[in-house]
């Protein structure tokens, strides 16, 4: 299969190109290689491969710099995943596109998870545009998969995980608080993209929920983590209003996997599995990244 992958610098689309690269022709593509915001270019680029699988991991993901950056964040995630679907439509494609928990309100109760057919109400300008994106994707081709995910790390680019190892490395003995109120399921980067692939092979279209399984808040990761990095720490929790944003955060983030188990397509597992592999795979790793 010929298969592009977009945002490919990102921790998202590194990792698929590690699982699609090991059975598929793939052409991996940063922002140097194709700008998605560029109509022609985008056009140009498919009709070129004429891909029959195109993975979107291109986006404005700065949640609080959406809210100045609010046309960067419409070309980004609503006019690109537009030209991706155009062109996907038009050479019989499809068009994996990655979007996000913020599309919710995370007014749910916590026991509660959000389902795919779930009325969206985003709080934010990311969350707007990415469910604008959405819309411009199912408008555009019925050949697509949308993939809501949230609480993304992985190996390659920035992430929660990384910024906390580097502030309790810099000073292990400084107090950190970290929010105890907001709830989500972290999700690897290289499950998600393992997850996609499963997508693919079984035809699925459609819009799907992928996170881990299982729940916590950010502080609940930050001390697994860390403890799993053998990382002396000294966080304490404390709530959303103590730590204020330019964007609005869900307190809600936890998306159920509905249709993945209704299909028996599900592959994720507890966050805290994949979250002890990645510290035990990578942790010598991260730490000389926190040290460079």
């Amino acid at each position: 299969m010929k298969i592009i992958i977009t945002g490919a610098g990102g921790q998202l689309g590194h990792d698929c190109l590690e699982v699609f690269g090991q059975n598929h022709q793939v052409t991996a593509l940063d922002r140097r290689k194709l700008d998605i915001t560029h109509q022609a270019h985008v056009h140009e680029t498919i009709g070129k491969i004429r891909p029959d699988l195109i993975i979107n991991c291109a986006a404005h993901t700065g949640v609080d710099a959406c809210e100045t950056e609010t046309e960067l964040a419409r070309e980004l995630n609503v006019s690109g995943p537009r030209y991706l679907a155009q062109s996907a439509d038009r050479h019989g494609s499809l068009l994996v596109h990655i979007s996000t928990d913020y599309v919710f309100d995370g007014q749910k109760p916590i026991a509660d998870g959000y389902v795919e057919d779930d009325d969206p109400r985003p709080l934010s300008v990311y969350g707007k545009t990415k469910l604008a994106g959405e819309k411009a994707v199912s408008e555009e081709t019925q050949h697509h998969i949308i993939l809501r995910t949230a609480w993304l790390y992985g190996i390659r680019g920035h992430n929660f995980l990384k910024t906390m190892l580097k502030l309790t490395h810099a000073i292990p003995s400084r107090e950190f608080k970290v929010v105890n109120d907001q709830f989500g399921s972290p999700t690897w980067s290289y499950r998600l993209a393992l997850q996609i692939e499963e997508l693919f092979e079984k035809g699925a279209r459609g819009i799907y929920h992928a996170t881990a399984e299982d729940v916590c808040t950010w502080y609940e990761l930050a001390d697994y983590f860390l403890k799993k990095m053998s990382m002396p720490h000294r966080i304490i929790p404390c709530t959303s209003e103590e730590f204020p944003t330019a964007a609005a955060r869900p307190q809600n983030s936890i998306l159920e996997n509905g249709l993945l188990k209704k299909e028996g397509i599900n592959i994720m597992v507890p966050w805290q599995d994949d979250v002890a592999q990645y510290a035990s795979q990578f942790g010598e790793q991260l730490k000389r990244g926190v040290n460079s």
